[in-house]
């Protein structure tokens, strides 16, 4: 295993590595979702709970095929965060990466207008914060790269321009892409169907790794 590895899975889920500051991010996250929750109980749209439900939903995913890639290669996930944390839950996620991505959906919905017909520069709005999203959140990522607190260990996954594309397209696209396909459906039923579709996936892999095959990630 590489050496970023072994330092990510060092005080994996310990407990012990929980700082104070963990407890007001907490508090905002769940402001956030209790006023967004009233706002929807009285209006009935319940798309902005929806859309951060799904990026979170869909960043778990991503994080378990990521842990899986780990397990199955010793050597290394995709994507590692061996840095300071204040609590490490997979070698590639941590609890202000969780918070983060509880509120990108919310902040993306509340990015677009109220009309299904506005363009910006020729792009139907929801695209293109989808893609304007996508790419700050790439160059971000490069950034706590550079840094050393994000580590990339396979070549096609680098500050390349390959790499970059790879990057946009299934490590953030595809989050903005299912939030979009959350809010577009018609009916409250279909859309909390859809939530729990993306959200059985990583939750029966992970019971099968974790629980049956005794990995750990």
């Amino acid at each position: 295993m590489t050496e970023a590895t072994l330092k990510a899975l060092d005080g994996l889920r310990d407990l012990s590595m929980i700082k104070w500051y963990v407890i007001p991010l907490l508090a905002i996250v769940f402001y956030v979702y209790a006023k967004e929750i009233r706002l929807a109980r009285s209006s009935g749209n319940w798309n902005a709970v929806l859309a951060g439900l799904t990026i979170f939903g869909v960043d778990f995913f991503n994080e378990t095929w990521n842990g899986w890639v780990m397990h199955l290669t010793q050597r290394s996930a995709f994507w590692t965060t061996p840095g300071d944390t204040a609590l490490r839950t997979m070698v590639g996620w941590n609890i202000e990466i969780m918070f983060m991505f509880l509120l990108v959906g919310i902040i993306y919905y509340y990015t677009l207008s109220e009309s299904t017909t506005e363009k910006i520069l020729g792009i139907p709005e929801k695209w293109f914060w989808a893609i304007g999203y996508s790419v700050f959140c790439v160059f971000v990522e490069c950034l706590l790269n550079y840094g050393g607190h994000l580590v990339w260990e396979y070549p096609f996954w680098k500050r390349t321009f390959g790499g970059v594309w790879l990057i946009f397209l299934f490590g953030y696209f595809h989050f903005f892409v299912a939030a979009i396909i959350v809010i577009s459906l018609k009916s409250l039923k279909n859309k909390i169907a859809t939530v729990s579709a993306i959200y059985s996936v990583p939750i029966v892999m992970n019971v099968i790794a974790f629980g049956f095959l005794g990995w750990n990630y």
